[in-house]
């Protein structure tokens, strides 16, 4: 979005909807000073969509379950062999299959130890899968999205939900879903096994499963909310942290360093407090059931001696009972020790499903010709439009532009000259009226399709990791090595490409910080020439150059320019007096049109704005 038009609000669109469900103000973003409101969620539903993409694993899913399986039944086998081999061999004295009997307990513990090894490596295909599955659909929504949507999200907030949230899922995947069905098998198995060995001591030690009980549901009434909110504030702190770098030459050349640490220190803040709230308590379970698990094992060992004292039972039983209860116990400490885990996970994956179930731009998928070639006719009729509908940008604008026009738009900031472009682009969608390109409403036209027919070269040149060769490429991926270097050429880019010590092949640094503002935004004219549009938008594309630089791009621009439609926004006067038409604009209303000359003779609106703007860099 060009400089001379705030990022605009999304509202009285299906975004502002959107961002309303995501708990954002109409008409403002996050702020620094702003606690997010902890909304209860539905954690059954977003753990059966976790299981929805678990269950696209169903191979690996089968082997984690058959090993969990076997490495359960060897683990349960192992405190009965110890209970016989004393009852049968240690307490009598007899020796004979002792050494037989130790070899089988010893099977039974290598065989669980390969099972389990064999498990978790199942385990973490499963959960990495799963979580790229994830990842995948929420960056496709990403593209799916309207810009709206991104005007009011920083973009450390989305990476926080892409990598940490994300993250988290698959921390829980790797090490709870494994320890979910273990332990069901577990309780289970160790219930039978004490079952058959003797009742009453099965009833005394199943005793503390009541208080197991109640103490987690009062602790997890507590945990998830606060965890949910920890998340919240991880990707605020992601946020501003990622705005912040971003922007640091401004902090620093207007000395806001101590103030933006100050908010940093405040946004960090709420983060530990929420951490240590959410930490503090989920960490309590561990210990409490360690010591429930404890009191088990004493009041075991006490009956069981009172009981083998009466001859109810053998001292191979108590042995047994004690080893059973630790299995019995084990699992849910196991849970409750990775609770904390698991609320984070759950917390991270509602966010992430937030983004995927918000409604993505309507495409117009159902155009009867949405590849047919335009002639670029444009008309703007009655157009009214405005971020916020209180607050209308643009009142029943109309224009028409005939097929291989030039257009300049002119206007004070704000006037709502970007406004026009992004409503060409579909950027944003109108309120009343049409746009018709060729006669047919562009709002029942394929998105791609007309975006196709757009070539748009902005202010802030963006150009991608990679070589040169394919951020040009990038206007049409199917060109050859000829035809991007042809580009190139009427680009006048091809020059100081060649210069470059790997030519074409060049590797670009991180938004281009090895290239010149001027060669990046040749290169974005390359681009375009590549994808040989029929309506051309140049939106302030000589701005940020130097005076040598800006007539290289305008003579690029010339030739990009020539036989297509083409909207111009630039204070340059020499791109403005060459324009067919200048169309000046004014709260969101069309004041008056002409060529450079016609309106300079009305000396209306254009003509006080070419001496207060231009008339200086004129006479230079």
């Amino acid at each position: 979005m060009a400089k001379n038009q705030p990022s605009p609000p999304a509202s009285g669109t299906r975004a502002a909807d959107n961002l309303a469900q995501m708990g954002f103000r109409q008409g403002h973003g996050p702020r620094p000073g702003d606690v997010p409101k902890v909304r209860s969620k539905n954690a059954k539903s977003t753990l059966l969509r976790i299981w929805g993409y678990l269950k696209l694993q169903r191979w690996a899913l089968w082997v984690v379950v058959i090993c969990t399986v076997l490495t359960t039944v060897f683990t349960l086998a192992g405190p009965y062999l110890i209970g016989k081999i004393i009852d049968d061999y240690i307490d009598p004295h007899r020796s004979a299959g002792f050494v037989r009997m130790g070899l089988v307990l010893l099977a039974a513990y290598v065989c669980g130890a390969i099972f389990t090894w064999i498990q978790q490596i199942m385990a973490s295909s499963l959960s990495q899968n799963t979580v790229r599955d994830m990842r995948q659909d929420l960056f496709e929504q990403y593209q799916r999205l309207p810009i709206s949507f991104f005007d009011q999200k920083t973009h450390g907030e989305l990476m926080s939900r892409t990598t940490n949230d994300i993250a988290n899922v698959s921390n829980t995947l790797n090490q709870t879903v494994v320890q979910l069905i273990s332990s069901v098998l577990i309780l289970v198995g160790s219930v039978v096994m004490m079952l058959s060995l003797s009742l009453w001591m099965t009833l005394i030690t199943i005793l503390t499963v009541p208080l197991i009980a109640v103490f987690t549901k009062r602790i997890t009434k507590y945990t998830r909310q606060y965890f949910s909110e920890q998340q919240k504030q991880l990707g605020e702190v992601n946020g501003f942290v990622q705005e912040s770098i971003s922007g640091l030459k401004v902090i620093k050349v207007f000395g806001r360093e101590a103030k933006t640490a100050e908010q940093f220190r405040e946004i960090n803040e709420r983060l530990r407090s929420v951490g240590v709230k959410a930490q503090s308590l989920s960490g309590s379970m561990g210990p409490m059931m360690n010591m429930m698990r404890n009191l088990s094992f004493v009041v075991i060992a006490v009956f069981g001696g009172i009981f083998a004292y009466h001859d109810l039972i053998t001292v191979g039983i108590i042995v047994s009972f004690l080893n059973y209860s630790n299995q019995f116990s084990q699992p849910i400490n196991q849970l409750a020790n990775q609770y904390n885990l698991f609320q984070s996970a759950v917390a991270g994956a509602e966010r992430v499903f937030e983004v995927m179930d918000l409604q993505p731009e309507d495409g117009g998928e159902n155009t009867a010709q949405p590849d047919r070639p335009i002639k670029g006719e444009v008309t703007l009729d009655r157009v009214h439009f405005g971020y916020r509908p209180e607050v209308p940008i643009l009142k029943n604008l109309s224009l028409h532009v005939s097929p291989g026009e030039m257009i300049a738009l002119v206007g004070p900031t704000g006037a709502g000259k970007t406004t026009i472009i992004n409503l060409l682009t579909r950027f944003y969608d109108i309120q009343s009226g049409r746009i018709l390109i060729d006669g047919e409403d562009i709002g029942e036209m394929e998105m791609r399709a007309l975006r196709r027919q757009i070539g748009l070269v902005l202010q802030d040149a963006h150009v991608f990791s990679g070589t040169i060769r394919e951020n040009i490429r990038y206007g049409r991926l199917e060109a050859t090595d000829p035809e991007v270097e042809a580009a190139a050429k009427l680009a006048n880019a091809d020059t100081f490409i060649r210069k470059l010590p790997g030519g074409y092949d060049t590797d670009l640094s991180a938004e281009g910080g090895n290239l010149s503002q001027g060669q990046r935004q040749l290169l974005t004219i390359a681009r375009a020439v590549l994808a040989n549009p029929s309506i051309l938008i140049l939106d302030e594309a000589t701005s940020s150059v130097d005076t040598r630089t800006e007539l290289h791009i305008q003579e690029a621009m010339k030739t990009l320019m020539k036989g297509r439609t083409s909207f111009v926004i630039a204070h340059r006067l020499s791109t403005i007096r060459e324009a067919d038409r200048i169309v000046v604009i004014n709260d969101g209303e069309i004041m008056e049109m002409g060529s450079h000359e016609e309106l300079l003779q009305k000396k209306g609106f254009y003509y006080t704005l070419y001496h207060n703007q231009f008339a200086q860099k004129d006479a230079g």
